[in-house]
């Protein structure tokens, strides 16, 4: 049984979101929680919204979380999913937190929009919150994704972190959902080397990849001034449908998920982003 957390604003890139994350784990038992958080100032124009027409409220945010359940319900017919609502009014991160302990939630499933152009950010500061101070394994799911289990699955590391066995189990995880392959890749400036640590860390990766899926991984090293600039060349010549990121190596993730862009990056706008917590 996986407990997955789908928040919501009932736009399309939440939508997307949920129905991506239902064919992803569509042979696994799966409990969805879609959660509404909404503002004090909603709880007006919710009151509002209340016409008493025998079935309950219409046009509030209650109904359309009703009516977005109902919608996921058909799309699952031939899976062992359930749905359960959490509507609520207060702040977003707390709220996730409590509903992460309560219902013991694996996984947070949330749209972004792909953005894309001049210094604009990959992910809106909501996500990029969820993934800084919530402690849980999160797939961002861009508007533009693709409805296909992930067969080429990009890992961008710097080895500048040791991989704990629950983050080998995560990414364990993704490859069994699709039977895909693993390509772990390092970009790197011209003339900079490894130190002793990220060989070290290297060698345990490429090791365990080795022993628990030899046929299905393999590794690149790219020389490029700018990592971003490196994945996006990864990711067009590999047809990569699925990043994989660590939360602990913030400085990697900063680099390409929050900085601003001084480059036309697009790999954001149709890949997932798998972001990993220990």
């Amino acid at each position: 049984m996986k407990n997955i957390l789908v928040p919501t604003d009932f736009s399309e890139n939440s939508k997307n979101a949920l129905k991506y994350a239902q064919m992803l784990f569509g042979l696994l038992e799966c409990n969805f929680y879609v959660l509404y958080v909404g503002t004090l100032l909603d709880v007006k124009a919710d009151t509002e919204a209340l016409v008493d027409i025998g079935d309950g409220p219409t046009g509030s945010t209650k109904q359309q979380l009703q009516e977005l359940l109902d919608e996921s319900r058909k799309h699952s017919a031939n899976a062992d999913h359930s749905f359960y609502a959490l509507h609520e009014y207060g702040f977003f991160i707390p709220t996730i937190k409590r509903h992460l302990e309560e219902k013991e939630i694996d996984l947070i499933v949330m749209g972004t929009k792909g953005v894309s152009g001049l210094k604009e950010k990959v992910v809106g500061s909501t996500a990029g919150d969820v993934i800084i101070k919530v402690q849980c394994n999160t797939l961002l799911v861009p508007s533009e994704v693709e409805y296909a289990k992930p067969m080429e699955i990009a890992f961008p590391t710097d080895f500048n972190i040791f991989y704990s066995h629950g983050m080998l189990r995560s990414m364990s995880e993704m490859m069994y959902l699709g039977k895909g392959n693993f390509r772990i890749m390092n970009a790197k400036k011209e003339g900079v080397e490894l130190n002793m640590e990220q060989k070290g860390n290297k060698e345990f990766l490429l090791d365990y990849m080795e022993e628990t899926f030899p046929d299905r991984y393999s590794f690149h090293s790219l020389t490029n001034k700018s990592a971003k600039l490196a994945i996006q060349c990864f990711v067009e010549s590999r047809n990569i449908d699925m990043m994989v990121m660590v939360a602990k190596n913030l400085n990697f993730i900063q680099q390409i998920l929050f900085d601003s862009l001084t480059e036309k990056i697009s790999f954001h706008t149709k890949i997932p982003f798998y972001v990993i917590h220990e």
